[in-house]
């Protein structure tokens, strides 16, 4: 193949490469083989070997995506997933309105913030209103708590 097609071809994977990373902000995948890829096409122009060019490539990306790996877990474990609907009452304290237990006609409730929610006891127990709950997961339409 023509050495002048490779500096073209080599161009053109830098570029689709870094705008993918681009795409996918944050992954850190794509970018390493970019890297290699832009070298590559360094070397192209520089009228360096096909396999030369092919080595540099492959050395480099594999050395990009062994150091941006470590990052890229580091930046990505620091993110928290956002908590929505009822899921987001997890770990929330709360007071209860109407006592709750076992023994009761009615449903018991908490309030947490300005809301108020159906709520059980994990173990059916009696507790009275105004006792401070921690919500400790939720079943259905109503959130299981325990006393704090």
């Amino acid at each position: 193949m023509d050495p002048e097609i490779w500096q073209w071809i080599w161009l053109v994977a830098t570029g689709m490469f870094v705008l993918g990373e681009l795409a996918m902000a944050g992954s850190f995948f794509l970018l390493p083989f970019g890297v290699g890829t832009a070298v590559a096409t360094v070397l192209a122009f520089s009228n360096v070997s096909e396999s030369l060019q092919w080595v540099a490539f492959i050395v480099l990306s594999v050395a990009s995506l062994a150091a941006l790996r470590p990052l890229a877990k580091k930046l990505n474990a620091q993110e928290q997933p956002a908590k929505v609907g009822s899921t987001r009452l997890i770990g929330e304290i709360g007071v209860v309105t109407k006592d709750l237990g076992a023994d009761l006609t009615e449903n018991g409730s908490i309030q947490i913030g300005r809301e108020e929610w159906p709520a059980e006891t994990k173990g059916m127990e009696h507790i009275p209103a105004g006792t401070r709950v921690k919500v400790t997961h939720i079943e259905g339409t109503r959130v299981v708590v325990e006393a704090v």
